[in-house]
């Protein structure tokens, strides 16, 4: 005989509470429930959500506890810190013998409340804890009551970000709270996203597992959060709804948002060819498919194709360097020799790299040419050198700048050095004579018109800016009256002809000025480095075997 039933209704479950607040840090979650229960009861409250009562262990956890226990709010909240009833309170420790509800005594963090005497008197078990509204911690006999109950729970699979702040949205979890700044969401929030008409879920997604916000509605949402949630294109219809587009060679799954490729899933190194319903790995240039069928491996181009470069070959990932051996320099792929810039030099004695070009060089003893950089000029720094000569005629000889062509009683032909000195060209100064110059010194505290102000030390003038003097024209001599003494004509005579013998030097010297090199300064401020250009002098004037 079956049981009579009497008629009373079964009692429908209690709805589950809702959390006064929640925080969210990396892959744990807080809530505050404002429930006045004892301790055992408070676990439950938590439990019914999938967590437990809240664990302190650092300061951020404390931090959280900060945010959700404001001072004006309950007076206290139940912490997930017991004492056995087995164990006394043991003061030197930092739990001072309590445990997490976890089971263990792990912490980096402690907020004993204390009194004026130091302290708490030791007591044994069981007892619990509570966090006051001055975030302290209170030891409390566990069937006691407390205002509010804070619970952790725990997402190690990781959790969802927060979503664009741009949009207006609303996060419920899934342990009943109701928040609008979420830092992190655990799996099984949706997201109310006013404005657009959009609810999204935290949910895995993809082959690693990984929590992304996406809907169980196939389709695209709003293209303006998330792409729509479409792998490739979010696009408008001509209704202006949204709908996914996948790129060339994709397909469109059945959610309607997710892209699949014939070369998904193979796991090439490089890059994959879609082949039909498949794909084949492929390499790039340099490279060979491994046995494996999705690695690639270098090929050696040197050994592969012999004679890429002219000396030496050497291999690199994906390609190959050309190099030259010791004294050569590569250029545009050819070895040339280290000096192949001279080649098209024509340098008269030598070439060699100058700075940061090759440049024509003269051996010991010569200049380059100032006129001619690829010919060398002899160089003159004594008093007398010998004359260079044309070998096929030695009656073609030529001197430096300022120097003189002379032959010897042996036939030797030489250059020597014009004493500008005995020309009188410093005037009353004093004057010394160099090879190919002179210099004029001024005395100590005179003004002469060769010196422009006088100085404390004798100041040198150089034969690089003097000028020379001009030719003087020879004075006239008026006939001798009647009568007078034959002395008077001889000296005339002999006057008339030291004149002219003296215009003939002077015009010498100045025929020799017109056939020299450019001029004397230029030869003066290159001499240590460039010297000066050879003169051809007259044989007129190199006959007469004087100095100027």
């Amino acid at each position: 005989m079956g049981s009579l039933r009497t008629g009373l209704a079964s009692p429908s479950p209690s709805p589950a509470p809702i959390p006064l607040g929640a925080q969210c840090l990396g892959s744990a979650c807080f809530g505050l429930f404002g429930i006045s229960t004892s301790f055992a009861e408070a676990g439950g409250v938590c439990e019914a959500g999938g967590g437990h009562l809240m664990t302190v262990r650092s300061t951020v956890a404390a931090e959280a506890i900060a945010l959700l226990l404001p001072r004006d709010g309950p007076g206290s909240a139940w912490l997930g810190l017991r004492l056995p009833g087995h164990r006394c309170v043991e003061p030197a420790k930092r739990l001072r013998g309590f445990q997490w509800v976890t089971g263990d005594e792990r912490t980096d963090f402690e907020a004993w409340e204390r009194n004026g005497s130091g302290a708490k008197v030791p007591t044994c078990g069981p007892t619990c804890v509570v966090v006051t509204s001055q975030l302290r911690w209170q030891e409390r006999a566990c069937d006691a009551s407390a205002e509010a109950v804070l619970c952790e729970y725990n997402y190690p699979n990781g959790t969802c970000g927060p979503l664009p702040a741009a949009f207006a949205v609303t996060y419920l979890t899934p342990f009943g709270a109701r928040e609008s700044d979420l830092v992190a969401s655990p799996p099984g929030t949706t997201a109310e996203v006013l404005g657009l008409g959009a609810v999204l879920e935290c949910r895995a997604q993809g082959s690693n597992g990984s929590f992304e916000w996406g809907s169980a509605a196939p389709g695209a949402w709003d293209c303006q959060l998330q792409n729509g949630g479409c792998d490739d294109q979010c696009k408008l219809d001509e209704q202006g709804r949204p709908h996914c587009a996948c790129l060339e060679g994709k397909t469109l799954l059945e959610d309607r948002r997710s892209c699949w490729s014939p070369c998904a899933g193979l796991g090439c190194q490089q890059y994959c060819e879609p082949q039909g319903d498949s794909g084949v790995c492929m390499c790039f240039e340099g490279y060979k498919l491994d046995s494996d069928d999705k690695s690639c491996l270098d090929v050696d181009d040197c050994q592969a194709t012999p004679g890429l470069c002219e000396q030496e070959c050497i291999n690199t990932q994906g390609a190959f360097e050309c190099r030259c051996w010791q004294g050569y320099d590569l250029v545009q792929g050819k070895c040339l020799p280290e000096k192949w810039p001279c080649f098209d030099l024509t340098c008269e004695h030598d070439c060699n790299l100058v700075g940061r070009e090759y440049k024509c060089t003269c051996f010991e003893g010569y200049i380059p040419d100032s006129k001619n950089p690829h010919k060398c000029l002899r160089v003159c720094n004594q008093t007398e050198c010998v004359a260079q000569c044309d070998p096929h005629n030695v009656d073609e000889c030529y001197c430096p700048e300022r120097f003189i062509l002379e032959v010897k009683l042996d036939g030797m032909r030489v250059c020597t050095d014009i004493n500008e000195c005995e020309s009188g060209l410093c005037g009353s100064l004093k004057c010394i004579n160099l090879p190919g110059s002179y210099k004029c010194i001024c005395p100590n505290g005179l003004i002469q018109d060769s010196c422009e102000q006088p100085s404390e030390e004798p100041e040198e003038f150089s034969g690089e800016t003097e000028t020379y003097p001009t030719t003087s024209v020879p004075p006239s001599f008026a006939p001798p009256k009647d009568g007078s003494s034959p002395r008077t004509l001889v000296a005339i005579i002999v006057s008339v002809t030291f004149t002219v013998v003296m215009l003939v030097v002077v015009i010498c010297y100045l025929v020799k000025k017109r056939f020299a090199a450019q001029s004397i300064s230029d030869y003066k401020s290159q001499q240590s480095e460039s010297g000066v250009a050879l003169q051809h002098v007259s044989p007129t004037c190199a006959s007469s075997g004087q100095k100027m």
